[in-house]
């Protein structure tokens, strides 16, 4: 079996991305989808990203988690797939595609990909922590001491624990820096570690921060890891509509599998 393949990141999630075009991967092989992601063994990645043609809409995306499943939306991953079919010609600068949590518009300004999310009707506010559905589960709590905080060991407990248990969930700890600043850094479900970015995690953060009163802006910058993103949105009577997501997407290199 031979292929072409693409690597993607945005903000230090990095993606393997595939033309699936003429459907000639196979989409049920987890463990294929697994060795492509690992970072010993095989290419080295967060997730693994399919592009197909779609009867209406620019394209499809089909996103895979590192550990071989199918998952919920990747924001990054969305960005980084509009970076991708716009090398492949299939758009220019703006287009509209389907993920699996519904349609995503983009706009793309050089190596600046700004995706529109999904609406967000409802936030659970917490004691300690506020979580949401940003197109993926997000569990959001405020920490001061981010440098030292063990993110696998304290992610890892909350991403299984009450109330999440087996669905369970991706855990952002956040900092405050300014009024629309936030430090975020993020365990991610389906890679189970700390990623250097996570795109509707940041998101989540942005809705979270706005909500429980952290910040009064419309316009939020996170600081990831990997790098800033940005999200802009609009709130009345606490549902969360045109939400935008900004940031980098770069091709990082191709090759060829072949095993």
């Amino acid at each position: 079996m031979e292929f072409t393949f693409y690597k993607y990141q945005g903000t230090g999630n990095d993606f393997v991305m595939i033309d699936n075009r003429q459907l000639q991967f196979d989409k049920n092989n987890t463990k294929l989808v697994s060795n492509l992601c690992n970072r010993r063994f095989g290419i080295g990645a967060d997730g693994l990203i399919l592009l197909e043609d779609h009867p209406e809409w620019d394209f499809k995306m089909v996103y895979y988690n590192a550990d071989g499943n199918e998952s919920s939306m990747c924001g990054n991953g969305g960005r980084c797939i509009a970076a991708f079919a716009k090398q492949l010609e299939i758009i220019q600068n703006k287009a509209t595609f389907e993920a699996i949590d519904g349609l995503h518009h983009v706009i793309i300004d050089k190596n600046m990909i700004k995706l529109q999310m999904q609406d967000v009707l409802s936030i659970e506010n917490h004691q300690q922590y506020v979580f949401l559905n940003t197109g993926s589960p997000h569990h959001v709590q405020l920490e001061n001491n981010l440098i030292n905080l063990p993110i696998k060991e304290v992610g890892s407990r909350i991403r299984y624990g009450q109330p999440y248990n087996q669905s369970g969930t991706n855990v952002n700890f956040v900092k405050k820096l300014s009024e629309d600043v936030f430090k975020v850094r993020t365990y991610e479900r389906g890679v189970e570690d700390e990623t250097l970015s996570c795109g509707t995690g940041v998101t989540a953060v942005a809705l979270a921060m706005f909500e429980t009163g952290q910040t009064k802006s419309h316009l939020v910058s996170l600081e990831t890891e990997g790098g800033q993103l940005q999200v802009s949105f609009k709130e009345e009577q606490g549902i969360y509509r045109d939400i935008w997501l900004m940031g980098p997407a770069v091709k990082v290199f191709k090759g060829i599998w072949t095993c």
